[in-house]
């Protein structure tokens, strides 16, 4: 697959940005505000690519579980399987025809360079998948099988969250009703009463995997800004262990280098995020980069263009497809430092909620050091 991911910004730009943001990185933080957009997107994928190709990148963290990531990992080293297949596994968000783009590109790069290769990693721990939820099932099936019909009550409808997140199924209106972490803890007390199940094959290993993805979920748990330590651990331990420089791709709120207000839950206040971790740990070794957009269609809604208080109507009152500026600039921090909101589109995202789909900043300097702007996009294309 060739990549014909769409990148607004010319390859002299794109040059230009990659050497000023790589300059004394250890760790870049590449946020979107949206992931279903192609130019959010391909500016981040050609940024990634330069960042390897002429600045020494040799790592990339993906908000994802240790074992989807290995499998993308699995791909780019040896090429085994397809690209897509390897994407089997992975968060809804990163099954896009763009994202396989990505991998085949890194295969190809790994290919020609097998002694310094770029490795995928994940900053979230080992996750349940849908082979746990598989072998609980067959497992009850075959020692239990008259409490299969109610093990199946509670797993089938939660595996779903797997393909869509809980949180955007309630918003869509195609939950089926009840939590899907109180099915999980009912199916671990299921497993758990089962005579003999201690010496299976790791059966209640695996169910309390499955039960606890449900409660660290953003239904379950009810938070969207995620577990920031654990990102933020997974990615310093990375570096530290391997020396290698490290590109983290997530959403804004995640990569900011400074605590994010989120427009759904302001009641919440600040909150930490990984990006403002790795900025404690690393200093202006971690270099935050935000890409967002004016408005378009991102296949989930049409985004109108923002409302006047948001940062994302003032860069967009430049006349251009796409341009960027850099905070870390004297001048440029004078001119737009300061208290900030910035629109953030999710899978929950209606125009009817427009107002409150954006994160707030105490300062836009602090939290981010460079920002790229977009003036109109278009959806990603979904694999099968």
């Amino acid at each position: 697959m060739n990549s014909d991911t769409a990148a607004p910004l010319s390859d002299a730009t794109l040059d230009e940005l990659a050497e000023t943001i790589a300059a004394d990185a250890t760790v870049v933080g590449i946020g979107e505000s949206t992931r279903f957009s192609r130019e959010t997107f391909g500016v981040r994928e050609q940024l990634f690519r330069r960042l390897v190709q002429h600045h020494g990148f040799r790592a990339l963290a993906v908000q994802d579980g240790a074992g989807a990531a290995a499998d993308l990992d699995g791909y780019v080293r040896t090429g085994e399987g397809s690209a897509e297949s390897a994407l089997d596994g992975a968060w809804r968000p990163w099954r896009t025809a763009e994202m396989a783009a990505t991998l085949e590109w890194i295969r190809a790069f790994n290919k020609d360079h097998p002694h310094d290769p770029v490795r995928i990693f994940g900053v979230k721990p080992v996750q349940a998948r849908s082979e746990d939820y598989d072998a609980v099932l067959d497992h009850i099936r075959e020692s239990a099988p008259e409490r299969w019909a109610e093990a199946a009550s509670h797993l089938e409808p939660i595996r779903t969250a797997h393909r869509v997140d809980e949180h955007v199924q309630r918003a869509r209106g195609t939950h089926p009703g009840r939590p899907f972490a109180d099915h999980a803890r009912d199916a671990l007390a299921l497993v758990r009463s089962l005579p003999g199940v201690d010496h299976a094959d790791g059966i209640v290993a695996r169910m309390r995997l499955i039960a606890d993805f449900h409660e660290r979920s953003v239904a379950g748990s009810g938070n969207y800004a995620g577990d920031a330590v654990v990102c933020a651990d997974a990615i310093g331990d990375h570096q530290r262990r391997t020396g290698r420089r490290v590109v983290y791709w997530d959403g804004i709120a995640h990569t900011s280098a400074a605590a994010v207000t989120m427009g759904s839950a302001p009641e919440r206040g600040p909150q930490a995020s990984a990006g403002s971790l790795l900025r404690e740990r690393f200093g202006t070794r971690y270099v935050s980069v935000a890409i967002g957009f004016h408005h378009g269609d991102v296949g989930v809604a049409t985004v109108p263009e923002p409302a006047g208080d948001l940062i994302d109507a003032m860069l967009g009152e430049a006349d251009a497809a796409a341009h960027w500026l850099d905070l870390r600039l004297d001048a440029v921090r004078r001119r737009w430092d300061g208290p900030a909101k910035a629109r953030v589109i999710s899978g929950v995202y209606t125009p009817l909620r427009d107002a409150a789909e954006h994160i707030a900043v105490a300062g836009l300097a602090d939290a981010f050091d460079v920002l790229i702007h977009i003036r109109q996009v278009s959806p990603v294309r979904w694999l099968p």
